[in-house]
């Protein structure tokens, strides 16, 4: 901290003594003057600030700086001369520089002062409501129109967020989008309607440095244009907006007669202008009571109330308020919203957003259905999974969405952005797996290509890697994989040099864990490795009052990949899906359902369970897919190939096409299974 003492406490020294007096880095020490009364001397005493009427009695104290103000030469001369070298003195012309500058900013401050107090004048005192928010969208100007027309006080609204004062989402748009909307209608939670214009604020570097929104009462703007216009054109005018409007409008007299309805009320209720007009309220009225009625007798508006209407019973949610003239009621207008639109859109929405994320080869955990207890846990536990980057373990039968609930997994992680790998272990020939997973460096094996290859793993870096059936690894490839886990890094095949990855594991198998464990067809080690975070999907038969769900979404699946336009199903459909075992889970649900959407005539839209086809005792041949052993033609070979297909075609049906279940019932292994699906184009 600098040391000063100020020499002259006059009206210079007294105003500098003031400036150092809000500074922390300068210490005022002493301040001298030949007059005990001298206004510098008076501040300097109230402060406790050493004061005299000699400099030299201070100039042995440990000085910074000395400050003449005292205008006197010779003063200056004496102080130069004591003063030791490394003292800085300031001489008088330089101090009294220093005291106009201060009386200049002391000017201007109040000069400012005076100009924002008009301006703040100005701006309360214009009819329109402003406001004014900052690129985070807190109020910054709040000015009384503003405050008289929301209701909330000036010192409520400054500082605060502009949606804790007013619900706006024009001005969140402009805040965004950086482009202005000029006479916007605005109705408050108040009732109040306002026009409304949002503007972005730019600065002189075209940034955007907030929005102001100016807003006028719609009330008052008709006022003034009854004062001016003749009410005949007034009226004509109020009919066309009336008529022009998208919503139905009904307007009745004190009486509850009807008086005018739109273009909009006759699409929407199927009722003509001459079949509402004159007649009562009561009228249109199909089921509920009527609001236009309620409305006249209690004086007050009543929004959101769902009704039917017209004689299609059209569903719709009706905006009634009285019609006030000179303080008498006139009678009532509702506004009339039709619900069946409302709920048609938002099903084409939840259909494109579907389809979207087919296309991008996405699931998210919305797609996953199921209100069960067993399914929410596993819902619950997965999304608490996919927040870490701990390796996850689905279990569950075949059929019952595990590659769904791997996609949602990674969806939800902060890895969504990145690649998402699926491996299904079994359908790739052991003598390529291990090089596909890992990759191989160049002459690794013979016919291996130039330069090498990344192997799946190295796709996937950042992202995750979702290994399918991994319970059919061998035990030469579960040591490789368990490096990975433990060093989080591969070799890759024919080389040496480990290549460091971060990759998100999401393993699934449907095989018994515990006996493989068991019968020492898979490592202990990578079992626990694996089995840090499990999460067990319940098969269909343990959540059988999910159908209902699970069958809507498949409908809407089946129809667009069919083109049908099948939408609901008997309770005898739905009771004959309640009541089977469901050995193929989702998958055979899936099969069941557009099975039975085949044989459906193309016109119907129930599915009825005639052409409903389950299998009472999977293990049960149908007769009628029994194989025939005469009249096929070719040769041995041709033949033999023919009746092998035939074979593992009924295996499938049999075993509702859980492939581990068919190999093992053919007994062959999975691999081979898979060889034969793709050779005979049953996959």
């Amino acid at each position: 901290m600098h040391r000063i003492m100020i020499v002259g406490a006059g009206v210079g020294g007294t105003a500098i003594l003031k400036l150092l007096s809000h500074s922390t880095n300068w210490q005022t020490i002493a301040v001298v003057d030949i007059r005990d009364d001298a206004p510098g001397i008076v501040e300097a005493k109230k402060a406790g600030i050493e004061t005299g009427g000699n400099w030299r009695d201070f100039q042995h104290y440990p000085l910074d700086m000395v400050i003449d103000v005292t205008g006197e030469n010779l003063v200056f001369d004496e102080l130069l001369a004591t003063l030791p070298k490394e003292t800085i003195l300031i001489p008088g012309e330089i101090a009294e520089i220093i005291v106009q500058l201060l009386q200049e900013k002391d000017y201007y401050i109040q000069k400012l002062q005076t100009f924002s107090q008009r301006q703040q004048i100005i701006f309360n005192s214009i009819e329109e409501g402003m406001i004014s928010v900052n690129p985070e969208g807190m109020i910054t100007f709040f000015n009384q129109s503003a405050a008289r027309m929301i209701e909330v006080p000036i010192e409520e609204a400054i500082g605060k967020h502009f949606t804790s004062v007013i619900h706006d989402r024009g001005l969140e748009r402009v805040l965004e989008t950086g482009i202005a909307e000029t006479n916007q209608e605005l109705l408050l939670e108040t009732g109040k309607k306002l026009v409304t214009s949002r503007i972005p604020m730019i600065d002189e570097n075209s940034q955007q440095i907030g929005v102001l929104a100016i807003f006028k009462d719609i009330s008052e703007v008709v006022a003034l244009a009854e004062e001016i216009t003749d009410l005949k054109e007034i009226k004509t005018m109020l009919e066309a907006i009336i008529q022009s409007s998208d919503d139905a409008i009904s307007v009745v007299d004190e009486q509850g007669r009807g008086i005018v309805v739109n273009r909009a009320y006759t699409r929407i209720t199927g009722l003509q202008p001459e079949e509402i007009i004159g007649k009562p309220a009561t009228t249109d009225i199909s089921e509920g009571e009527s609001m236009h009625l309620k409305v006249i007798e209690t004086k007050k508006p009543i929004r959101g109330v769902n009704m039917r209407i017209g004689p299609h019973k059209r569903e719709v949610i009706v905006n009634v308020a009285p019609v006030i003239v000179e303080d008498e009621l006139r009678g009532s207008v509702g506004v009339i919203h039709d619900v069946t639109e409302i709920r048609s859109l938002a099903s084409e929405l939840n259909q494109a957003k579907t389809i979207i994320r087919t296309l991008e080869s996405k699931y998210v955990f919305d797609d996953i259905i199921g209100d069960s207890e067993e399914m929410t846990l596993a819902i619950e536990q997965a999304k608490l999974a996919a927040k870490t980057p701990v390796t996850v373990f689905l279990r569950g039968e075949s059929g019952t969405g595990k590659e769904l609930f791997a996609h949602a997994i990674h969806s939800e992680s902060n890895r969504h952005f990145e690649k998402f790998i699926r491996v299904n272990c079994a359908a790739i020939a052991e003598n390529l797996l291990e090089s596909e997973l890992f990759g191989y460096e160049e002459g690794a094996f013979t016919g291996a290509k130039k330069g090498g290859k990344r192997g799946l793993f190295e796709e996937a870096n950042g992202g995750s890697i979702f290994l399918d059936e991994i319970g059919e690894l061998s035990l030469s490839t579960q040591a490789k994989l368990l490096r990975v886990l433990q060093e989080h890094e591969i070799v890759r095949v024919g080389g040496s040099k480990p290549i460091p990855i971060d990759v998100r594991i999401i393993a699934a198998t449907n095989v018994n864990m515990e006996k493989a464990l068991h019968d020492h067809t898979f490592r202990e080690d990578l079992y626990y490795r694996l089995n840090r975070m499990p999460i067990y999907i319940p098969p269909l038969r343990n959540r059988l009052e999910d159908i209902p769900q699970l069958v809507e979404r498949l409908l809407t699946k089946l129809n667009r990949e069919y083109g049908r336009n099948v939408t609901t199903i008997t309770s005898t459909v739905l009771q004959k899906l309640k009541s089977y075992d469901w050995p193929g889970n989702v998958r055979e649900l899936e099969n069941a359902i557009g099975r039975a959407m085949i044989f459906m005539p193309i016109t119907e839209s129930e599915l009825h369970d005639r052409y409903l086809n389950l299998s009472t005792n999977p293990q049960q041949m149908d007769a009628k897919k029994e194989i025939e052993l005469s009249n096929i033609e070719g040769s041995l070979e041709e033949q033999i190939h023919h009746f092998e297909k035939q074979i593992i075609e009924q295996a499938l049906e049999n075993c509702q096409h859980n492939k581990t279940k068919t190999a093992k019932m053919l007994n062959i292994s999975i691999r081979n299974l898979y060889y034969k699906l793709e050779k005979y184009e049953l996959a």
